[in-house]
């Protein structure tokens, strides 16, 4: 940790640098090869490749600057002592050392330039502690409110070098305690070959400053895919927690890896390179790697600054590397920058020079920070667990992703009427109230699909219950809501009340009758305090916990049929910290490093680490809370309800799309949260969670009405929406503003429904392939580095643009248009652009939507719920490109039954424009797609005017309008069945 002022008078003495000796380039036997080279014939050195000559640090190390002048005479006499000192140093030192250096991975581009393919970049030769660039020094004191000093520093034989003696650096700056290139590591003792790759031995001679240093750890790396690299480092002695989620055995060794593997052997270091570019895109031979049983870092280079994911915080989609710090715990915090937030998502997605993409991994759920620094590189820094590491080459951005979700699992297809709009606040106060806007929102013609409850439906706020005087009409307003085809939500929390008089409350008797509550260390149910006031926390890493939590639910069902679960406070947030009993005084509450949390300690709002649940600590499965309850309520739905399951979790975790969606968390009626929530939304989905969204209009505050227009128009394409505020605010339903406000709320949320079909279809596509489905410009456009930064506008799949207000009093809005021809979504008018922006006009009423050519885009005549709406005619849209030519699909089956295209019970269409003809071809049938018919078709871009139009070789009318948009009406076409629309 960086001083947090270091005191303003104090001098920085003249000093001898750090002593200096001279090294023989590292010799082919100290680094082993894999990919086209074999162990057995290592590669030579290029020249390019060769280490800088770098120094030895002794025992007590002094790194600083020279602060005064001297006389020449003078000056050449101290050179040429330290020279014949470190002569006589390099004779007695071993030669064998492999200096930690910055690495040479390709030069770091700023966000307006464009990536360019060179000669790689390397650091100045680390001669003493002033020659490390500022932006390769390693935090050798990252402990959180500690004033570092010389002797503090020097104590763990690192480099002091203050980079101001007036001014403390800012948060988060440039270390001024930092490793030297000595510093002691591991070396790789042997290195032999498996059926899957390389195992091999760790060691060090050398205990460092944390305690229970593990001297002799095993590595394995594992060729698992032609695109996925699989690196573990373990204590092959003491078996340690590893995260329980299910990922690929790789069964043979991968035959043709975009991958080459170079092991650094003294000190130990791994080096992946991408074989068709030679680009470095992981080197962890830049700084020591620990492995302490609390301790574990290991940093790399990157190849690039671009870095996206490591969710879940509040900041722009691309992160910044200037010295930013990125903790994971899950905690309960409405969302704040620099903050540890609700989820815990220890996976990058790097571009590299080129507009080529990678990704890595860290499968740890133990807390950890995460390091950005402008060299680039990356420092993962966890208190627990092992190192266990994906590399995924893509070289799309979007097969990293999809190779991420191929090990974490990939999301499931949502329930159709979980993709139409929601509606919820805290503090309806009855269900009569609730009704009441339901109602309202009838009366006006507003779409939607769903009303949710908050915790004030329950009674005292107690789980699987409901107020018998204020929500006593409850289940009455569901079967109401059933009836005009909508859908119910209640929240839950997973803190079950201890204080209700035995045999009066039956999820807690049963509950501790089956040993299914999180114990305190001693063996006793942990109690904390929540809603309800004291309460026990279910133990949902255990199966019989899951089994209690179904019966609960299915009890509650018989009362209130509730069709799905919002799942909140599952960090879990406690009111207290750690039990009402407090926490002990042990290394699992007290670890010898703890990362930057909100409160300082672990047990920070939320359950003692050392609480037991059955598989293992809450040290170890915290962060994992809210899915491993995700899990247990999936279940359960698809138990009582045999539909698919809908769940909306605030906590998550790699492999959570599997079981729930995400809210992006308690929100704030500000335009600042209503920007924020665009780079949150791409976040998650390229952490493999698509059914994603914000509160729309905020949820803390009362919202104002221009904001929550803006803001319900960008919500219509959240791919979970949801309209949520919180309690004593103003009513914030699209029924509570003018009639002006009313009507463009409508619209776009009209709009919204006429996109189900392709927004169904991204979803299967999501599910079945794992890609995104809200999505980031750069990943349709990576060859353009002005996208890089853009989280202002968004893309549903690779062809639909929005372009949103997010700025209060303005009718135009700037959007970025990459090289190609786009058309209005509206009208049609086209646009061709060079990578340019654009200004759009963009009054009160309406969001800018546009196509990118090349598409044909399913769209339906809207209603007011989906049932109604999906069963409505198609209308086909086709963005023409200068050959004419496009192309797109629709997904098409019963909306709610589960794993219909695992059982073969969908429908799958192809639409194909060329030659100044559309085909229709089913790909697979289903009933369900013979009764849906197709209306009309519209082609954007249609150069001359036709002389005739057939459909299936009869003559049809059309219309064509002077903006080259060709309409054909009346239809009348049968999606299951082939169809031609031509024209001449």
């Amino acid at each position: 940790m960086l001083p947090p002022r270091f005191p303003k008078l104090r001098a920085v003495p003249w000093t001898i640098p750090c002593k200096m000796v001279s090294y023989k380039l590292l010799t082919p036997e100290d680094v082993y090869f894999s990919g086209p080279t074999s162990v057995e014939e290592p590669l030579e050195e290029s020249v390019e490749d060769k280490p800088p000559e770098s120094l030895l640090l002794e025992k007590k190390i002094v790194c600083s600057t020279t602060t005064g002048f001297i006389a020449l005479g003078t000056f050449l006499l101290v050179v040429c002592g330290v020279w014949l000192i470190g002569t006589i140093f390099w004779l007695q030192s071993p030669s064998s050392k492999f200096p930690h250096r910055p690495p040479p991975p390709g030069s770091a581009l700023a966000p307006s330039s464009a990536p360019q393919q060179g000669p790689e970049r390397t650091a100045p030769p680390p001669e003493s502690g002033s020659t490390i660039p500022e932006a390769w020094r390693f935090d050798c004191y990252p402990e959180k409110g500690v004033v570092v000093t010389r002797e503090l520093c020097e104590a763990r034989n690192c480099c002091f070098l203050p980079t101001s003696t007036e001014m403390p650096p800012a948060k988060n700056g440039v270390p001024w305690c930092f490793y030297p290139p000595s510093f002691p590591t591991y070396a790789l003792d042997a290195l032999n070959d498996t059926d899957l790759g390389y195992t091999g031995q760790l060691t060090k001679k050398e205990k460092t400053y944390y305690p229970k240093d593990i001297e002799t750890l095993q590595l394995d790396a594992y060729f698992e895919t032609d695109s996925r690299l699989h690196v573990k480092i373990t204590d092959p002695a003491t078996a340690r927690f590893e995260v329980p989620i299910s990922v690929p055995n790789a069964t043979k060794k991968a035959s043709n890896p975009l991958y080459t593997v170079e092991f650094s052997k003294n000190p130990f270091g791994l080096v992946v390179k991408r074989t068709s570019t030679g680009t470095v895109v992981l080197n962890t031979t830049v700084a020591p790697l620990f492995f302490a049983d609390q301790f574990l870092q290991v940093s790399t280079s990157l190849p690039t600054q671009y870095v996206y994911g490591l969710g879940e915080h509040r900041s722009s989609f691309l992160h910044n590397v200037e010295w930013n710090t990125l903790t994971m715990w899950a905690r309960d915090v409405p969302p704040m920058e620099l903050t540890n937030l609700y989820g815990v998502h220890p996976f990058y997605l790097g571009m590299e020079p080129g507009g080529l993409a990678y990704g890595v991994f860290l499968l740890n759920s133990n807390a950890m920070d995460v390091v950005l620094q402008p060299a680039p590189a990356l420092t993962w820094r966890t208190i627990g667990g092992v190192l266990d590491i994906y590399v995924f080459l893509g070289p799309e951005p979007s097969s990293v992703v999809q190779q991420y979700l191929e090990v974490v699992g990939f999301p499931a297809m949502p329930v159709y009427w979980a993709l139409g709009y929601h509606l919820c606040r805290w503090g309806y106060k009855s269900s009569n109230g609730t009704w009441d806007v339901v109602k309202q929102m009838r009366n006006y013609g507003m779409p939607q699909d769903v009303q949710w409850n908050d915790i004030d439906y329950m009674d005292r706020s107690l789980d699987f219950t409901f107020d018998p005087q204020q929500f006593a009409t409850l289940p009455d307003m569901v079967k109401d809501l059933h009836s005009h085809g909508q859908r119910y939500v209640m929240i839950l929390d997973p803190g079950i009340s201890s204080t209700q008089e035995p045999g009066t409350y039956w999820p807690y008797d049963e509950g501790l009758k089956r040993g299914v509550f999180i114990n305190d260390s001693t063996g006793q149910t942990l109690i904390g305090k929540v809603w309800p006031g004291f309460t026990a926390f279910p133990d949902f890493s255990d199966h019989e916990t899951h089994e209690w939590w179904f019966e609960n639910l299915q009890k509650y069902h018989t009362k209130v049929s509730f069709d799905g679960l919002w799942i909140d406070m599952n960090e879990p947030s406690n009111f207290v910290d750690g039990s009402l009993k407090g926490c002990p005084s042990n290394d699992l509450e007290n670890p010898p490093y703890t990362p930057g949390i909100l409160g300082g300690t672990l047990r920070s709002k939320t359950l003692c680490a050392s609480a037991l649940h059955k598989t293992s600590v809450h040290y170890n499965l915290h962060s994992m809370y809210g899915l491993m309850e995700a899990k247990a309520s999936s279940s359960a739905l698809k138990r009582i309800l045999g539909k698919r399951p809908f769940v909306i979790s605030r906590s998550s975790f790699p492999s959570q799309g599997r079981y729930s969606g995400h809210w992006l968390g308690d929100n704030r009626s500000q335009w600042k949260d209503l920007y924020t929530s665009i780079p949150g939304m791409l976040t998650f989905n390229i952490l493999g969670i698509p059914l994603v969204g914000a509160d729309i209009c905020g949820f803390g505050g009362s919202t104002a009405e221009e904001l929550c227009v803006r803001w319900t128009q960008l919500g219509a394409f959240y791919p979970f929406t949801r309209n949520h505020n919180s309690i004593d605010e103003k009513a914030q339903d699209p029924t509570a503003f003018s009639p002006l406000a009313r009507t463009a709320m409508k619209e776009v949320l009209l709009l919204r429904y006429s996109l189900f079909p392709l927004l169904y279809t991204l979803f299967h596509h999501a599910h079945l392939e794992g890609h995104t489905v809200a999505r980031p410009l750069l990943f349709e456009f990576p060859e353009d580095p002005k996208t890089y930064a853009i989280d202002r506008q968004f893309l549903w799949g690779k062809s639909l643009l929005v372009t949103p207000v997010l700025d209060p009093g303005v009718t135009y809005v700037t959007g970025y248009f990459p090289k190609g021809l786009w058309y209005d979504f509206f009208t049609g008018d086209s646009v061709r652009t060079s990578g340019e922006e654009l200004k759009l006009q963009a009054p009160l009423d309406k969001i800018n939507v546009h196509l990118r050519e090349g598409a044909v885009i399913p769209t339906q005549r809207p209603n007011t719920t989906l049932w109604v709406s999906s069963g409505q005619p198609l209308h086909l849209i086709s963005t023409l490109t200068d050959e004419g030519t496009a192309e797109g699909d629709l997904f098409w089956d019963d909306g709610e039954s589960i794993d219909t295209y695992e059982t073969n019970q969908y429908a799958y269409i192809v639409f194909r424009v060329a030659k100044n003809t559309i085909t229709s071809e089913v790909l697979h049938d289903n009933v369900e797609a013979s009764y849906i018919t197709v209306e009309t078709a519209s082609f954007y871009g249609v150069k001359k005017e036709p002389f005739n139009v057939t459909v299936n070789s009869q003559d049809a009318a059309f219309t064509y309008a002077s903006n080259q948009v060709l309409t054909v009406t009346d239809l009348g076409l049968s999606l299951s069945q082939n169809f031609t629309i031509s024209w001449t």
